[in-house]
C-alpha cells in the first residue's frame, strides 16, 4: 500500500472507532440502563441482560458471530474486515461503558434518555455505515429469510425490529417501555438517514425541451455539471424528443433551474430525490 492509502485507511479506522464509541455511549449510557429495547441484536441483548443478567456486549457479539457463520454457510456471504472490526470493538465498548456507568442512565428522565441515546446511537451508526463498517445485526437474519421467502429486505428488517420491541412487554410488563422502544427505533433511523444524506442530499432532474442542446451546454459550462442526453418519444404524439438527465446536490439545484428558465421557461422539468449516487464526482462505493 502507498503512503496515501495508509493515511486514508488510518483516517477511516479512526472515524469508525469514534463512531463505534459514540454509538456505544448512546446504548450503554442512555437506552439500555433505562430498560428500553430499541430493536436489533442490541435490543435482544438488552432483554437477555434484564432477564438473566448477561453482558450486553458479549451477548451481542456471540449472536453476531453465530449469524455470520450461518450466513456464510447458507448464503456464501462474507463480511469485510471493517464489519468484523465493528462487531468486535462495539461489543468491547458496550461492556466497558456499561461497567463504567454502573448500569445507571446518565439522565433521570426516561423520555430524554431515549431521545439522547437514540440520537447518539443513530449518528454513530450513520458514521459507521458511511465509513464502510457494520455492527452486524438483524439484516443478516433478513437476508437468510429472504433467500427462502419472497419478502423485501426492508419489510423483513422492519418486521424483525417490531417483533423484538413488542417482545419487551413480556420482559418488563410495561407498555411505556414498548412505546419508548418504538421512539428509539424512529429516532435512530432518522439520525442514520440524516448523517448518510446530510448536506449530500442529491436530486435527479429530467429536462425535456426543444432547446436541449443550449441547456445542456450551459449546464456543463456554467454549472459545471455532467449531463446525459437520452432518446425519448412522446406517448401521445409519437414525436421523438431528447431528455436531459442531470444529477446535482440539492443545494445547487437552484442554479440549474435558473439556467433552464433563462433558455426555455416552457421546458418540462421533473426533480426527484436520490438516496445515493456513486461514481466519479460523487461518493465511492465502500461496501
Amino acid at each position: 500500500m502507498t503512503k496515501e492509502k495508509i493515511l486514508k485507511e488510518s483516517k477511516s479506522y479512526f472515524i469508525l472507532t469514534f463512531a463505534l464509541f459514540m454509538a456505544s455511549i448512546g446504548w450503554s449510557g442512555f437506552i439500555i440502563p433505562t430498560g428500553v429495547v430499541g430493536g436489533g441484536i442490541t435490543g435482544l441483548s438488552t432483554m437477555a441482560y434484564y432477564l438473566w443478567g448477561w453482558d450486553v456486549g458479549l451477548t451481542g457479539f456471540v449472536i453476531n458471530i453465530c449469524l455470520i457463520l450461518m450466513a456464510i454457510k447458507i448464503l456464501g456471504f462474507s463480511f469485510g474486515v471493517k464489519s468484523v472490526y465493528g462487531i468486535v470493538v462495539f461489543a468491547i465498548f458496550i461492556d466497558v461503558l456499561m461497567e463504567q456507568f454502573g448500569g445507571e442512565p446518565l439522565v433521570s428522565d426516561a423520555f430524554m434518555a431515549t431521545l439522547i441515546g437514540a440520537s447518539m446511537a443513530g449518528t454513530g451508526g450513520g458514521l459507521i455505515f458511511v465509513n464502510g463498517g457494520s455492527t452486524g445485526g438483524t439484516d443478516i437474519i433478513a437476508m437468510i429469510i429472504n433467500k427462502y421467502r419472497n419478502i423485501s429486505l426492508g419489510k423483513l428488517l422492519l418486521m424483525l425490529d417490531v417483533v423484538i420491541i413488542l417482545s419487551a412487554y413480556f420482559v418488563f410488563h410495561d407498555i411505556e417501555k414498548v412505546m419508548y422502544g418504538f421512539i428509539t427505533m424512529a429516532t435512530f433511523g432518522y439520525a442514520v438517514d440524516l448523517v448518510i444524506s446530510g448536506n449530500k442530499s442529491t436530486v435527479q432532474l429530467f429536462i425535456i425541451s426543444p432547446k436541449y442542446k443550449e441547456i445542456s451546454d450551459k449546464i456543463i459550462k456554467t454549472a459545471e455539471k455532467g449531463v446525459t442526453i437520452l432518446d425519448g418519444m412522446g406517448g401521445y404524439s409519437g414525436d421523438s424528443k431528447k431528455v436531459l438527465m442531470v444529477i446535482s446536490k440539492k443545494r445547487t439545484s437552484t442554479v440549474l433551474f435558473r439556467i433552464i428558465k433563462e433558455i426555455d421557461p416552457e421546458a418540462f422539468v421533473t426533480m426527484g430525490s436520490v438516496s445515493g449516487v456513486y461514481g466519479k464526482g460523487f461518493d465511492q462505493i465502500k461496501i
